[in-house]
């Protein structure tokens, strides 16, 4: 049954190339579907500046989805301040009150239409569109380019299409006013296309606060980052995570573990700076990629400290590089575990009762490992 649902997922995605441009009298109409695996089957389309322009957006997949077209250069910003919206999510149809949110169309249900009319730009540029309800607008977004023309960039090497339709052939029909490139959704099971560890998803998570941030790591390692109050929740060996529940719309739905948890913190400030027993006011200031992999940026007492976890080579365990580069106090490390199978150790300072003591100098830059004995265990039993 799932392959034939697969193919006909296909089937729309390639009907859609055929029909997604329409000229109606001096109105440009743009058919778009949300399919299965979180896609729009249109990931780009071209028209005139101040052309009037009607999309009809079909929701053919089995969970819910929205619409969002954005200023150029905007849509991981609006994604991000979706999330933000968290319980207020709902009633807002996951559209954030932002001036870099152009038109929008409110969520559309499994099997339901909507239409949405607006006049292009006069400015020419690229302007995104995007599905923000939770979870899926890192990966569901695409394309209009506003230009006197009807050339677009190669698919390949298109930045502004998600990266599993950049390699698909392109089909392309250029009208008067508009052009269109569309690409068929492949066939994946656990994700939309193939993803390749590290990436991560802004989603709810048990155990956490509402803006979590989960991530895949190399040797099968994940965790959980909470960005409320700007620590580690716990790390997991396994699969990474079932989303199904969120991705169908499912009130106060988590996405599920797919694995077995080594390490839960249970310490409520992890680092403190100054006192030991000090309690720090601590702020989320966001992240960057470097390799892939997140820097957490934080704020504790309006000190700047930055985060980054690995997995340790051999797969037991995680690396936890910190910097702390204007720090002019002693700096604490304390991490307590429900599991007491994880030993840690520092590549800096010196550890009292089970807390860690840094210098402001060893502060600007050193790392925690964290060794899970029990994976080790596994591991080497496997081996024989």
């Amino acid at each position: 049954m799932r392959e034939i649902y697969i193919v006909m997922c296909l089937l729309i995605c390639a009907f859609s190339s055929l029909n997604a441009q329409q000229i109606a009298g001096n109105e440009v109409v743009i058919n778009i579907h949300a399919v299965s695996g979180m896609q729009f089957d249109l990931v780009r389309f071209n028209v005139r500046p101040g052309v009037k322009v009607k999309i009809n957006f079909t929701n053919s997949d089995d969970m819910s989805h929205n619409f969002l077209l954005t200023k150029p250069g905007t849509r991981l910003e609006v994604v991000n301040a979706a999330l933000q919206l968290e319980e207020k999510g709902p009633e807002m149809n996951y559209i954030p009150k932002s001036e870099s949110v152009l038109w929008s169309i409110p969520v559309v249900s499994a099997n339901q239409s909507a239409t949405l009319s607006f006049t292009a730009p006069s400015q020419p540029g690229s302007y995104p569109y995007v599905c923000t309800y939770p979870g899926h607008g890192f990966i569901m977004y695409g394309v209009m380019y506003v230009a006197n023309d009807a050339i677009m960039p190669d698919s390949k090497t298109d930045q502004n299409i998600p990266p599993s339709r950049r390699e698909e052939k392109s089909v392309q029909s250029a009208g008067p006013s508009t052009s269109v490139s569309s690409n068929p959704m492949p066939h994946h099971t656990n994700h939309p296309y193939d993803l390749e560890p590290p990436f991560l998803y802004r989603i709810f998570m048990d155990d956490s606060g509402p803006a979590s941030i989960a991530v895949n790591l190399p040797k099968d390692i994940s965790y959980c980052w909470d960005t409320g109050s700007c620590r580690l929740r716990y790390a997991w060996s396994g699969g990474f995570l079932d989303n199904t529940a969120i991705w169908k719309g499912h009130v106060d739905a988590n996405a599920k573990i797919l694995g077995s948890v080594f390490y839960r913190e249970t310490s409520e400030y992890p680092v403190i700076i100054g006192k030991a027993d000090d309690v720090p006011v601590a702020e989320f200031k966001g992240y960057r990629l470097i390799d892939k992999y997140p820097e957490f940026h934080y704020q504790l007492n309006g000190i700047d400290v930055y985060e980054l976890i690995k997995p340790k080579e051999d797969g037991n365990g995680i690396v936890r590089h910190f910097r702390i580069p204007g720090v002019g106090n002693t700096v604490w490390f304390t991490s307590k575990s429900m599991n007491g199978s994880v030993e840690h150790t520092s590549s800096a300072g010196k550890w009292i009762d089970g807390k860690l003591k840094l210098t402001p100098q060893e502060a600007r830059q050193f790392s925690i490992t964290m060794t899970n004995y029990s994976l080790l265990f596994n591991t080497r039993r496997k081996k024989k």
